[in-house]
């Protein structure tokens, strides 16, 4: 979290059971929290990411509820809100980050009312329907109620967190804003919710992408995988809410089809480790590189190969050069707050070539609307939208990504802070009516 622009960011250092003495550097004070051993099993990996993370993606996988992670999760979150506290200047502005801190604002609120609080959720928030499962479900809306300004990556998922503050708290909602009450039963602020679409660093894509040594490095992509009519592209971190499963069953049907042969295309999947300790991540690595195999095993030739699979973390530089040479790039997450890949794509056709196929449950769908949007769970349709893309007329292909790039210029990350700090600085007239 940071406390203000150019102030102080508190967060986690990376390393558990180690004890880091704040510091200064560039001109910002850096104050780590630290974090045991237990904190990353209960707090982190337990309710942050096998509790929180599938229940507010759709349940897409089960959540798991119990007791002594919530423990952790309140303690945690107690000891990100003291640091905080005793650090932050009078009147100063705080600006909480992601789903693992939601109970901080209001912990700050008690403590140091003086403060402007602000909140953003990097991932989706669930419909009421969804959020009622969660055992602790008014803790965490009492907890995000804390801030001034709750920012989400779409309008729909501040509609469902004011839905369920309306629902599970009784919270009169007007227009997106709650008259939040003290214990004095008198209205100390108002909290407000407001999609904040998060972006990207143009400048640095679309700098890495005119750079010759990196256009190069994409001819030379190309040409080890044989210079292929087509190449596909999948970029995300391993994890169930990306739909890599129902992306190699589209491919694979395709190949079985013989509407792409490994001579004319390849896919390449990036994805990256993640979450390995949790049992859901591990079996879906299992899955998904036993499902290559089959593949490959199927139609590899001694020349090609089908999917070429990499189980890496790649360096910036490397991954535009993956965007250079891939002719459509393949986002079919289930679920996805924003998903900025598909941005990153976009923004490195330079050329204004290229095909994005984007799955309309990620959040990009409500920007890049000229993509080529389809429903993950619909295989036939998601197999007619990949077909689409490969057989696209350069002058339609251009026109696309002409408009999505424009929008993405025009809305990078720096707005996007700009905008939701403005947006916190607001005055908001009382109605206390």
């Amino acid at each position: 979290m940071m406390t203000k622009t150019d102030g102080a960011w508190v967060g986690w250092h990376g390393a558990p059971d180690e004890h880091v003495q704040p510091f200064s550097h560039g001109g910002i004070d850096l104050v780590p929290v630290q974090l045991s051993t237990h904190d990353i099993e209960y707090f982190y990996e337990g309710f942050s990411n096998a509790t929180l993370w599938p229940l507010y993606h759709d349940v897409i996988a089960p959540p798991e509820f119990h007791r002594t992670w919530w423990d952790s999760y309140r303690k945690v979150n107690r000891r990100f809100a003291d640091a905080v506290i005793h650090h932050a200047s009078p009147g100063a502005t705080v600006w909480v980050q992601d789903y693992q801190l939601q109970l901080v604002p209001k912990m700050l609120r008690e403590a140091r009312p003086d403060l402007k609080i602000g909140f953003f959720n990097h991932i989706p928030f669930p419909p009421p329907e969804i959020f009622a499962q969660l055992p602790w479900r008014r803790a965490i809306i009492d907890g995000l109620l804390g801030a001034d300004l709750v920012g989400f990556q779409r309008s729909s998922d501040a509609g469902n967190f004011m839905r369920s503050a309306r629902r599970f708290l009784g919270a009169s909602v007007k227009q997106q804003q709650v008259h939040v009450k003290g214990s004095d039963g008198e209205t100390t602020h108002i909290a407000r919710a407001q999609a904040f679409p998060i972006s990207i660093d143009v400048q640095q894509i679309s700098e890495l992408a005119r750079k010759p040594e990196i256009i190069e490095r994409a001819k030379q992509i190309r040409k080890d995988l044989g210079n292929p009519k087509t190449i596909l592209l999948g970029v995300d971190r391993l994890d169930y809410t990306k739909g890599i499963r129902h992306r190699l069953k589209a491919y694979e049907e395709l190949l079985a089809d013989g509407k792409v042969t490994v001579e004319d295309a390849a896919l390449i999947q990036v994805a990256s480790p993640s979450r390995e300790r949790v049992e859901q991540y591990r079996l879906l690595r299992e899955e998904v590189e036993g499902t290559v195999g089959h593949i490959n095993g199927t139609y590899d030739t001694l020349q090609n190969t089908a999917v070429r699979y990499l189980h890496h973390n790649y360096p910036i530089d490397e991954m535009v050069a993956l965007y250079l040479a891939a002719d459509v790039m393949l986002v079919t997450a289930l679920r996805d707050g924003m998903n900025l890949v598909a941005k990153e794509y976009v923004t490195a056709r330079t050329n204004n070539d290229g095909a994005l196929v984007l799955s309309e449950f990620a959040g990009a769908a409500d920007q890049l609307k000229q993509a080529l949007l389809m429903n993950p769970h619909d295989i036939d349709g998601l197999k007619d939208t990949i077909m689409k893309a490969v057989n696209m007329q350069p002058a339609e292909a251009a026109r696309r990504m002409r408009a999505m790039r424009k929008q993405i210029l025009d809305h990078d990350v720096d707005l996007w802070s700009s905008d939701f700090l403005t947006a916190l600085e607001e005055k908001v007239i009382r109605d206390d009516s």
